[in-house]
């Protein structure tokens, strides 16, 4: 392996966890799910959809639009969102699944626990 391809592997791992802890977050998974169910939505359809606050909300829009995994637009006098790819869903669809074989073990699993660190 040749330092180039060292230094790819490890920025595409590092690139892997930065996406990866975009999901991390119940808050931002939530939304995420949401937009996945919904398609688009305001604000204020993300708030009645998934019960968190409208600034929690609006911020958590704020990280998810700036990391690129959602994207808004103008409609009238609203601002909808909505997931920025098509592969957003799979993944978390690919997730739902994946889970439905392997809950158990990730729920006893104490080494990714929040308050852990392995």
């Amino acid at each position: 392996m040749t330092a180039k391809t060292k230094i790819a592997k490890t920025q595409a791992t590092d690139l892997k966890v930065k996406l990866f802890r975009g999901f991390s977050d119940p808050s931002r998974l939530a939304i995420l799910n949401a937009l996945r169910s919904s398609g688009s939505l305001t604000v204020t359809e993300i708030v009645k959809a998934t019960g968190l606050s409208q600034s929690n909300t609006s911020n958590h829009l704020g990280c998810l639009r700036y990391c690129g995994l959602v994207v808004c637009f103008q409609q009238g006098r609203f601002v909808r969102y909505q997931l920025s790819d098509e592969r957003i869903a799979t993944l978390l669809h690919l997730a739902d699944e994946l889970l439905a074989d392997v809950a158990k073990g990730v729920d006893e699993c104490s080494h990714y626990d929040d308050k852990e660190d392995c």
